[in-house]
C-alpha cells in the first residue's frame, strides 16, 4: 500500500521540465540546494516543476519542504512516511513527473543543476536519455573537485568493470546521480524497473539500452558534499553489486518483457 501524500503544486500541468529530487535525512541541505534550483530556473524561458520526493521520516526534511512552499516556485512534494529506498523514491517520483523531459538528481547538488545547459542540446537533436559522468573516459572535461581515496578509486573501477560485463557495457560512470529521460523513454522505463536501493542506476541504463533508446553523455564537475546521505558505502556497495547481478540475469533472460522497439 502507498501511503504517499502528493501535494499538487501551482504550476504549469505539463511543463517542458520536471527535476524529480528524493530526500532522505537531508534536513540540513534542503534549502540551500532548493534555493539554488530556483535561481537557476527563474533565469530559464522553458516551464518546469520542482518534485521533491520524501523518502521517509527520518528527521525534519519534510517540515523543511513545505515551510519552502511559498518561497520556491513550483514547487511540488511527495511526502512518503515509510522509507523504501533511492530506487523505490526515484520511480515513484519519475511516475508522478509531468514534464515531457524527467531529469532526476541528488539533494546534495554535487553535480550542480547548471549542467542542464550541456544536456538541452542533446535532448534537442532527439538522444532519449542524457546522462552525466564523472569519468573523462565517457566524457572528456569530466573531474570531480575532490578525488577519493586511492582504494575506493580502484573499488569503484572493479565495480564498473562489473556493471559493464553485466548489463552496460561503454559507461564507465553508471552512478553519477543527474540523469535525463525524454517523456516517451521514462514512460517506458520507469514503470518497469524493480531496484529500490542503489542499483536503480544500472537498471534503468540497462533498460535503456534494451529498449533501443539513445543515450548521450556530458561531462560532470562533481563536488562533494560530506554533510549529505547521498551514497551506499560498506555494506550497501556489496549490496548494490548484488543488485546488479539480479539485473543482469533478468537482462539476459528478459524476464522485463520488453519488445525492442527503437533503434539507435
Amino acid at each position: 500500500m502507498n501511503n504517499s501524500k502528493i501535494s499538487n503544486g501551482t504550476g504549469e500541468q505539463n511543463p517542458y521540465l520536471s527535476i524529480v529530487v528524493p530526500a532522505y535525512k537531508e534536513e540540513g541541505t534542503v534549502e540551500k540546494t532548493l534555493r539554488r534550483f530556483d535561481e537557476y530556473f527563474r533565469e530559464k524561458d522553458f516551464t518546469y516543476e520542482i518534485l521533491v520526493v520524501i523518502d521517509g521520516h527520518g528527521d525534519k526534511t519534510n517540515e523543511e519542504v513545505i515551510a519552502l512552499k511559498d518561497s520556491i516556485a513550483n514547487l511540488r512534494w511527495i511526502d512518503r512516511a515509510e522509507n523504501k529506498g533511492k530506487g523505490y523514491t526515484v520511480r515513484e517520483g519519475m511516475r508522478e513527473a509531468r514534464g515531457d523531459v524527467r531529469l532526476f538528481t541528488d539533494m546534495d547538488n554535487a553535480t550542480d543543476i547548471a549542467h542542464f545547459d550541456l544536456m538541452l542540446p542533446l535532448l534537442k537533436e532527439g538522444k532519449d536519455v542524457v546522462i552525466c559522468s564523472r569519468e573523462p573516459w565517457d566524457a572528456p572535461g569530466a573531474k570531480q573537485a575532490k578525488a577519493q581515496p586511492w582504494h575506493k578509486r580502484q573499488l569503484g573501477n572493479l565495480g564498473n568493470l562489473y556493471i559493464q560485463l553485466l548489463v552496460i557495457p561503454g559507461i564507465w560512470d553508471t552512478q553519477c546521480g543527474f540523469k535525463a529521460f525524454t517523456r516517451e523513454a521514462a514512460e517506458a522505463i520507469f514503470p518497469i524497473t524493480r531496484i529500490d536501493r542503489w542499483a536503480l542506476d544500472t537498471e534503468i541504463l540497462g533498460l535503456a539500452r534494451k529498449f533501443g533508446f539513445s543515450i548521450g553523455i556530458v561531462p560532470a564537475h562533481w563536488i562533494d558534499d560530506e554533510t549529505t546521505t547521498v551514497g551506499a558505502g560498506g555494506y550497501g556497495y556489496v549490496h548494490t553489486l548484488l543488485e546488479v547481478t539480479k539485473v543482469g540475469w533478468w537482462l539476459l533472460i528478459n524476464s522485463y518483457g520488453i519488445k525492442k522497439r527503437y533503434e539507435e
